[in-house]
């Protein structure tokens, strides 16, 4: 296989999860240290330490997450892309992940938040049509990327923190 090809990972998730949160596919980073976000200046962790107490150890940050009703998974299996923006993602290698089985093992999620606008508009286009508009409701957040430099660690937290709480995002 390419050695541009990137497999995201298995979902942090438990069955009575009631959020899901989907990032696109994991970056390089976050692929070598086989751990979703990663990516030491990405914001994702830090704000799950302060709206849900995610912290110490991967493991720990998980576990903490899952008890707070919270899964986190990549809208892509598998794509090739040639760097870790979001932009790199070829999209004619694009596969999803196997979201219809999710949504049967996890039949109470009830909001879906991407990180990111790459990961809504590909959700949109290979996830949304198989599974109709009956699903979860879907809102798009700041990505915590360290990419997304135009707004503050502050302004990302209130976003997340108006998601998790259930306010309009």
């Amino acid at each position: 296989m390419h050695s541009d090809f990137s497999h995201g990972f298995a979902p942090v998730a438990r069955a009575d999860a009631r959020i899901l949160v989907l990032g696109s596919l994991p970056s390089r980073r976050s692929l070598e240290a086989g751990e979703y976000y990663a990516h030491p200046r990405n914001a994702f962790w830090p704000i799950m330490a302060e709206l849900c107490g995610a912290t110490g150890a991967y493991r720990e940050r998980c576990l903490r997450l899952m008890a707070c009703g919270i899964a986190i998974w990549d809208v892509l299996a598998a794509s090739e892309r040639p760097g870790s923006l979001d932009a790199d993602i070829r999209q004619e290698t694009a596969k999803a992940n196997d979201f219809e089985g999710f949504f049967r093992g996890h039949p109470r999620i009830e909001r879906i938040g991407f990180n990111g606008k790459t990961a809504a508009r590909l959700y949109a286009r290979f996830v949304a049509p198989g599974v109709g508009t009956a699903g979860p409701r879907v809102v798009q957040l700041p990505s915590t990327s360290p990419a997304n430099a135009r707004l503050r660690f502050p302004d990302k937290l209130e976003a997340w923190r108006r998601f998790l709480s259930d306010r309009q995002a």
